[in-house]
């Protein structure tokens, strides 16, 4: 038996309708939005009377999905700081391949994106940069070049 590809990445929030409208205008399009709880999702999870607001986000060619998560019960834990540096274990960025980085950019600085350090070219292949968006979340785009 193999992999027959990486479903999702799960992201957990405090603000569920500001991770949305990031990842829409980052271009992602929102494929749903669910309420989950109940013994199979408390035995699934290791969460006991679990309550969650879930939003399943896909890439326009539908092969890349994010679910973001609201924790109602129990409440979130915060562990690592918003502005945890690049080589903090765990889950540090989500990249994506962009047409125009800049524009992506301009849109996404008004949800309050920061970035991270500059916008690089990496030989001639790639434009890349790092952004800090809501809630902490490190979002990485390449522009390919040529």
């Amino acid at each position: 038996m193999t992999i027959r590809r990486m479903d999702n990445v799960g992201i957990v929030v405090d603000d569920l309708e500001a991770a949305i409208a990031f990842f829409v205008d980052l271009g992602m399009e929102l494929e749903g939005k669910a309420l989950i709880e109940g013994p199979w999702a408390a035995r699934l999870v290791g969460l006991d009377d679990q309550s969650v607001d879930i939003a399943m986000m896909r890439t326009p060619d539908g092969h890349g999905r994010i679910e973001l998560a609201k924790y109602h019960t129990p409440a979130a834990i915060g562990g690592v700081p918003q502005d945890a540096p690049a080589n903090t274990l765990g889950i540090r960025r989500i990249m994506f391949a962009v047409d125009d980085i800049d524009e992506v950019i301009a849109r996404l600085r008004t949800h309050g994106a920061e970035l991270v350090g500059d916008v690089v070219q990496y030989e001639d292949a790639y434009r890349l940069c790092y952004l800090r968006g809501p809630e902490g979340i490190v979002v990485a785009l390449a522009e390919e070049l040529g």
